[in-house]
């Protein structure tokens, strides 16, 4: 690999004169300046990490908080849709990312303290326990920071518009005839799930629908096996609902298994609605309902808002980016005489 000595013999300059013409710095002449960006780039000239980090007192290292405790992890689409996004637009703009853990040399330490050992500009935190003590010592930190899908004071936060997507979900149902609808939704715990079952009350408030205590459900986002066990308490009501919504499509699999084992129809005999919008929900026979949350938008917004928090941390607003999801009607919902 070319060295700027390399690069001053070729240019018949000092090595001083391509460290400036390197960091476009102004005190050197134009033509001086393009002649030594052009050798560099025709030698394969590429700046040591390291060196770089020295000169500039920066790392230009994103550290990425992602702790799935469902155990998908980069399997699931969203996630991996919002970090592919992410990291495509971090690394746009001059960053590379590093995903942070709690173990080192075989000793324990805070997320704090790797992100300081590992000198990181900034943090996203796209997916964890935001109860663990860890995590909320994170958060209280002054490491730059933006989150997804939580809200916290300290930093920006971006997150699909979960309000949005349980609101026109269950306009649709409704308007499809159906009055009977049961809600298994995600961990009482999440931001997410606060967001999705007050929009889903307040909805069915004002559309005068009465929705009993037995029809809202609790399993945990992306796990089959809870979702299995609330469809079964739900068919075996007295009345049982007939549609059901799913914390997500993933989740959805084990309700519409049971489904299948009870030798009902979807949708004919039940109807039932997922959220995320992955290509899988697309490949079920019927097509799923569901929303598709914005992943790409969802990533690209966090990047640029945590970039800039590191950039311009005077000017960068402390606000939560809402992305708006999209409704795909799919077959899994039948048109039902209202009763």
């Amino acid at each position: 690999m070319a060295s700027l000595k390399d690069i001053a013999k070729k240019c018949g300059v000092s090595v001083a004169t391509v460290s400036k013409a390197l960091n476009d710095q102004s005190d050197i002449g134009k033509e001086t300046k393009q002649k030594v960006q052009k050798t560099a780039q025709q030698m394969g000239y590429f700046p040591n990490a390291a060196a770089r980090a020295l000169k500039t007192h920066k790392s230009y290292n994103i550290g990425v908080l992602f702790k799935d405790e469902a155990g998908s992890g980069l399997t699931h689409e969203y996630f991996s849709g919002v970090l592919n996004a992410f990291k495509e637009e971090a690394e746009s703009q001059g960053y590379d990312i590093s995903f942070i853990n709690n173990r080192f040399e075989k000793r324990e330490l805070s997320y704090t303290e790797h992100c300081k050992y590992r000198n990181f500009e900034g943090v996203v935190i796209v997916c964890a326990d935001w109860n663990d003590p860890a995590v909320i010592e994170l958060l209280n930190s002054p490491i730059p920071k933006t989150t997804v899908d939580y809200v916290h004071q300290s930093c920006p936060a971006v997150s699909s518009n979960n309000i949005q997507g349980i609101e026109e979900l269950l306009r649709y149902v409704y308007r499809k005839g159906h009055r009977r609808i049961a809600y298994i939704h995600g961990e009482d715990f999440s931001y997410v799930t606060k967001e999705r079952v007050t929009t889903f009350r307040k909805t069915a408030e004002e559309l005068g629908l009465y929705v009993p205590d037995e029809y809202i459900r609790t399993a945990e986002y992306l796990k089959i096996e809870g979702a299995a066990k609330a469809t079964e308490v739900l068919l075996d009501l007295p009345k049982p609902p007939t549609c059901i919504f799913y914390p997500d499509d993933t989740a959805l699999i084990g309700g519409r298994n049971v489904i299948r084992e009870r030798h009902l129809r979807i949708p004919d005999d039940i109807s039932i609605v997922g959220y995320d919008g992955t290509r899988m929900s697309q490949l079920l026979s019927p097509r799923l309902t569901t929303i598709r949350q914005d992943t790409d938008l969802i990533g690209v917004e966090a990047a640029r808002r945590l970039i800039s928090l590191i950039e311009k941390p005077k000017t960068t607003l402390v606000e939560r980016v809402v992305i708006g999801g999209t409704l795909i009607p799919g077959e899994s919902v039948k048109e039902v005489t209202p009763n």
